[in-house]
Parts: structure tokens; C-alpha cells; sequence
């Protein structure tokens, strides 16, 4: 069956929601592959859109939307970095199979004008499958509980983890009910969405201000594009705002995403207990709310990229996702940049950790 793949310019970002939306509802994508995150103020944040669609014997089999900025082309994103502060991960074309995918950055990567393909948050299966020569590229670990193999094994969630992890959660759930009981809650109306909404940013933000960075809600963009990209998600069944109370106080609250059975652990605002170090509200939150997602049959729980402590503490599955910019293959650089490979072949990952914030885009590292 032959794939064949065309190029257009999105004549209403509207209308190709509802396109995206029909092949989304019959592949399996990731929560950062649906229009949901795809299209939220997409006119905003696309301002030079191009559209690859990928057709088999006539049926659509592949969505590719990609932005460009001079001759870049930058795939579900824009290419300017305060409208690309949402960090997006589990990243690729909306295709039908790996094949079809492939075929669309294929396509990207031979288009009139381009040097080069921007890729960000993709399996490195994904970027080997393109064909592409790699200008810059990070690999990031993310880390994921396997609800499925917890299951299985027929024990408690804690008791797969580290003795001292298990401690520590335990102490710090047992100090915190003697304040009230401990309660995690999901936002399951317009309400309790705005409220939890302007807490989780509040929490949130005293935390970043702490250490002199900016949050993930720092700017009047990025509040605009998590209000739009909340109401949506709710609209939908795919928000996981949770809120864990200890009586009447907030411990934290966590912005998660739910998504074909996985969980997005995607921000969180956490409460401040100065002079209580027992307490550890991060690590109670993710523990009550991965005990949720077992309870409710999820298959995984995804912490996302980034070797901070408290993911290696609570997760022990991981995978890498690259940040990567490709060039044509048959280009003047791309012919350098493969004597380059042969004359020094890359022996493993490039692997790096996000230490600044979650919100913060990784920067590449030149491969020439």
C-alpha cells in the first residue's frame, strides 16, 4: 500500500481540529499528541503553520503540524521560546503506526527552504526512523511507574519502592493526619477547577520564587495557555487537577494529565512546612495519586523528563526522549555531519538532566 504525503497551509485551525480529532480517536498517541494540547491557542502559537498530511490507498493515516521560522520547521512548536515555555514531551507526528510517522519528518525535512527540523520531546526511535542527519540533540530520562507490573505483582504501591522512600512517605502521611485527615480530591467541576487553578499557581510560584527561577506560570502567556488548556482537558475527561488536604490545610496540588490510560505528572504546587522536615508533602501528593491511578486500572504513571530526586525515589521504569534538530541527509551539512558519525560513531545516549524547572526548554547540544 503505498503512503504518500502532502503539504498544506491550515485554512482554519477549527476545522482541522475536527480532522485531528477522527484520526486521534483511532491511534495511539500520547496526551501531547492530541488536539487537546496540540490545538490550545494553536492561531497564537502557530503563526506560520505547515501541515503535512500522510494519506494511505486514500484514508488518512498522518497529522504532522509544524510551525516555521525562517528555514526551521518546528513540530508542535512554535519556534519562539516564551510560547514554547509549555514544555511538550512524548512528542511525534499523530500517525497511524511508526512508519507513517517517519514518513512525515521525511517529508518535513525535504520541503523548499528547510535546513532543518526541530523535534522536541521525541522517542529516539523516532528520529533514527526519519532518516535525518542530527545537528543538536539531548536525551533526557523519564521516569514512569509501571502501574501494570504493581498490579501483577499483587503488592502495595510503597512497598515496591526503597526502604528509605517508603519511610520517609510513610512518617510524613502519619505526621500529616494528626493535623486532620488526609484527603486527595480531583476537580471535577468549573468551580473547583478556577479555585484549585489559582491555589496550585500561588503554591506553585512561592516555590520557584524561593530559588530565584520562574515557574511554569511565570508569564501572562503561560497562565493564558494552562487556563485555556485546563477548561479543555476537564471538558474532556483528561485533567488530573488533585488536591491533597490535611484537614483544612493544603498539602499540594497536582496538575496531571489522563490520557489513554497514563498519567501525565506535568506540574504541581506544594505546600511550604518550614521547620518540619519530616513533612514532605512532593512525595505524599505523587504517592496518594499513584495510588489513585492503580485503584482506577491506569496503566502507568509518567513523571516525565528530568533525574530529580523524588522521580528516581518513585519511579523505577524509565525511557529517553531526545530534543533534537535534524538536517536533509543528502545536504552539504548533512554529508559532513555523517563523515562526522562514521569517523567518531556515537556510542551511547547523550543523557542529561533538567535541573533548572520543569517549565524550562533543555538546550541542545551541537553534534558539529
Amino acid at each position: 500500500m503505498t503512503l504518500h504525503v502532502t503539504k498544506e497551509v491550515p485554512s482554519s485551525f477549527q476545522a482541522l481540529g475536527k480532522t485531528w480529532r477522527t484520526l486521534e480517536a483511532r491511534v495511539q498517541a500520547s496526551f501531547f499528541q492530541s488536539w487537546t494540547w496540540v490545538g490550545c491557542l494553536a492561531g497564537e502559537r502557530y503563526s506560520n503553520p505547515v501541515l503535512l498530511r500522510a494519506e494511505r490507498d486514500g484514508q488518512l493515516a498522518g497529522l504532522a503540524l509544524l510551525n516555521r521560522r525562517g528555514s526551521t520547521l518546528h513540530l508542535t512548536e512554535s519556534g519562539m521560546a516564551e510560547l514554547d515555555r509549555p514544555f511538550v514531551e512524548h512528542n511525534g507526528p499523530l500517525a497511524q503506526d511508526a512508519e507513517t510517522a517517519a514518513a512525515l519528518l521525511r517529508a518535513a525535512l525535504g520541503l523548499a527552504g528547510i535546513r532543518t527540523v526541530s523535534v522536541p520531546g521525541g522517542l529516539p526511535a523516532l528520529i533514527v526512523g526519519s532518516g535525518g542527519e542530527v545537528l543538536r540533540q539531548r536525551i533526557l530520562v523519564a521516569r514512569y511507574v509501571d502501574l501494570d507490573h504493581v498490579r501483577a505483582g499483587g503488592v502495595d504501591y510503597l512497598d515496591t519502592l526503597s526502604p528509605n522512600t517508603r519511610q520517609q512517605i510513610r512518617r510524613s502521611m502519619r505526621l500529616l493526619a494528626r493535623q486532620g485527615p488526609l484527603r486527595l480530591t480531583a476537580a471535577r467541576t468549573e468551580a473547583e477547577l478556577l479555585a484549585w487553578q489559582e491555589e496550585l499557581v500561588a503554591l506553585h510560584t512561592a516555590r520557584w520564587d524561593d530559588v530565584g527561577k520562574p515557574g511554569a506560570f511565570a508569564t501572562p502567556f503561560l497562565r493564558r495557555f494552562h487556563q485555556a488548556l485546563m477548561h479543555e482537558a476537564l471538558r474532556r475527561g483528561e485533567l488530573d487537577l488533585l488536591r491533597v488536604t490535611s484537614g483544612d490545610r493544603t498539602v499540594g496540588v497536582l496538575y496531571n494529565f489522563r490520557y489513554g490510560g497514563r498519567v501525565y505528572a506535568y506540574q504541581a504546587g506544594l505546600a511550604g512546612f518550614a521547620g518540619q522536615p519530616q513533612l514532605k508533602p512532593g512525595l505524599t501528593c505523587h504517592a496518594l495519586a499513584v495510588q489513585e491511578a492503580l485503584a482506577r486500572g491506569d496503566s502507568s504513571y509518567d513523571f516525565l523528563a528530568g533525574d530529580y530526586r523524588y522521580k528516581t525515589s518513585l519511579a523505577a521504569a524509565s525511557q529517553h526522549l531526545a530534543w533534537t534538530e535534524l538536517v536533509r541527509p543528502g545536504s552539504l551539512l548533512g554529508l559532513l555531519l555523517r563523515v562526522r558519525r562514521r569517523l567518531r560513531p556515537v556510542t551511547g545516549f547523550d543523557r542529561h538532566d533538567r535541573r533548572s524547572t520543569d517549565a524550562a526548554r533543555p538546550s541542545l547540544d551541537p553534534v558539529l
